[in-house]
């Protein structure tokens, strides 16, 4: 049988929505090399997307077009399926910008492989070590709705990880988030690791401090260095 197109990702992941802030992001680890380049596709004000298993992130091209004119995530998915040969190969999920989500996990999917979908959030993934792994996931997107979407996603990236995320372990893991400004707030990327979860945790963290002081240079280039703003701001 021929492979469909696209490279195989053993995946777990969190695709989510902010309701208060609007922001849309992913939060994805998986055992293949360098996660966040064709699994999480983000855009502001328009939606969310993962594109697992065999990925194709021609799919997250296309789902992003699809949301732009003006398709829901549930048609959205369809519209996916339709155009896509290889289709029972693929795990789907979309956020659109109300919030509704939509998934599909197809046939050819390896145990265990599943979808969650709650309110403006879906946990994913293939070849897990179980159900729980998904249940995880969720319990650590829904522990603090009151965190920015980011550490939402990142601490649900972690439950997932602890719960015994996928056979094999991971080697990548990846952050996207977007607010309303036409680029990501956060693109973090850990393409290959022996705890690929843990060093994006360690990166999330250094990171996250510096979150408002590149917006604050959008609109101002008189701001000083990054390290001088931190000690400044934040006393660090």
């Amino acid at each position: 049988m021929n492979r469909p197109p696209g490279v195989e990702f053993h995946t777990f992941t969190i695709v989510g929505r902010c309701d208060r802030t609007g922001m849309f992001g992913v939060a994805t680890a998986t055992r293949s090399l360098a996660v966040g380049a064709r699994v999480p596709h983000v855009k502001s004000q328009t939606g969310a997307i993962a594109i697992m298993a065999i990925a194709d992130p021609r799919l997250g091209t296309a789902a992003l077009q699809f949301l732009e004119q003006g398709y829901k995530a549930p048609t959205v998915i369809d519209q996916l399926v339709a155009m896509d040969p290889y289709a029972e190969y693929r795990q789907l999920g979309v956020i659109d910008d109300d919030g509704f989500a939509a998934a599909r996990t197809g046939k050819m999917n390896r145990d265990y492989a599943g979808h969650h979908v709650g309110d403006s959030y879906i946990a994913l993934g293939n070849v897990l070590v179980g159900e729980h792994v998904l249940d995880a996931i969720e319990e650590g997107f829904l522990t603090d709705p009151s965190d920015d979407l980011e550490g939402r996603l990142m601490c649900a990236l972690e439950f997932g990880r602890d719960a015994g995320g996928q056979h094999g372990g991971q080697q990548s893991a990846a952050l996207l988030v977007c607010d309303t400004k036409p680029f990501p707030r956060v693109d973090l990327r850990v393409d290959v690791h022996e705890e690929p979860v843990g060093e994006l945790r360690r990166v999330f963290d250094v990171f996250r401090p510096a979150i408002p002081y590149y917006s604050l240079r959008l609109v101002d280039a008189r701001v000083p260095p990054l390290d001088r703003w931190l000690e400044k701001n934040l006393g660090e």
